[in-house]
């Protein structure tokens, strides 16, 4: 079964530091990573495309991400950056699509979650922007803890025009209580224009022990309130090497998955991203 990996990084140290790779844990992941490092493991689990996301608030690295893209055929998309509060946002998102390499771009992401203000979404400024995202027919990702889950509900009710993917499932610490996690991602699963991303869960866990079976119980709830159609595989590689291999990421979410049918697995590990990315 060809396969979409949906969620996985680049980065290249001696252009810029990643200033969110703090302390020594982040050792195993602090050198730089391309596309040519992540090509013969995503050949080896049958992932012919990839949509390759944004690490840092900088316009910069979206240009370059973008040209990644159109440089290697296993890259089918981007989610850049832009500043959503800027009063030209619209411009720069029109500049991004009239480059060359513009039809990469796919969609915006902005590190919510580590915005102090739980309400961020919900600024007017910010709402501005996400309607201009929209306006340009990009989608948006949402990179978020379980606090900001209610701004996210109120945030993709008012704007029905313009389709959210949800990263890492919110980003659960695996072993903690459901609750209010849960409840608040059914909720944002009840809206027609949300998908989420069965990915970064490994480093949700503990990196040392985790097992499949610790996660099983997060994907269950994801999987019963989108719905498989609702649902895509990503890897969040190179961050997912904090505990796992790229080969141990796709063999867990193939267990993870393993109750579905032949087409709902179909669509979590293709035909979703395919859709709501337009790959």
């Amino acid at each position: 079964m060809s396969r979409v990996d949906a969620h996985h990084h680049v980065w290249d140290l001696t252009v810029r530091e990643q200033t969110w790779m703090t302390g020594p844990a982040m050792d195993p992941i602090r050198r730089s990573f391309g596309v040519g490092d992540l090509a013969p493991q995503a050949a080896a689990a049958d992932v012919t495309a990839t949509v390759l996301v944004q690490t840092v608030g900088i316009v910069d690295e979206t240009v370059e991400l973008l040209e990644v893209a159109a440089s290697n055929d296993l890259v089918a998309g981007v989610v850049g950056w832009v500043d959503l509060t800027a009063a030209d946002v619209a411009d720069q998102l029109d500049g991004l699509r009239a480059r060359s390499d513009g039809a990469c771009l796919k969609g915006i992401r902005h590190q919510v979650h580590d915005e102090p203000d739980v309400d961020w979404l919900v600024r007017p400024d910010v709402q501005r922007g996400l309607a201009a995202v929209a306006e340009a027919g990009l989608v948006y990702d949402l990179l978020t803890k379980a606090p900001h889950l209610p701004s996210a509900v109120e945030t993709a009710r008012a704007l029905p025009q313009l389709h959210f993917v949800v990263d890492h499932i919110s980003k659960p610490v695996v072993g903690e209580p459901f609750e209010p996690w849960a409840t608040d991602l059914r909720r944002l699963a009840a809206l027609p224009n949300v998908t989420c991303k069965l990915s970064g869960m490994v480093t949700e866990a503990s990196w040392t022990d985790w097992k499949p079976a610790d996660l099983q119980p997060y994907a269950d709830v994801v999987l019963d309130a989108f719905g498989p159609d609702r649902v895509m595989f990503g890897s969040d590689w190179p961050v997912c090497l904090l505990a796992a291999t790229y080969a141990q990421v796709v063999e867990t979410a193939e267990t993870l998955t393993a109750g579905l049918t032949p087409a709902e697995r179909d669509a979590v590990f293709r035909a979703t991203a395919t859709r709501a990315y337009n790959l």
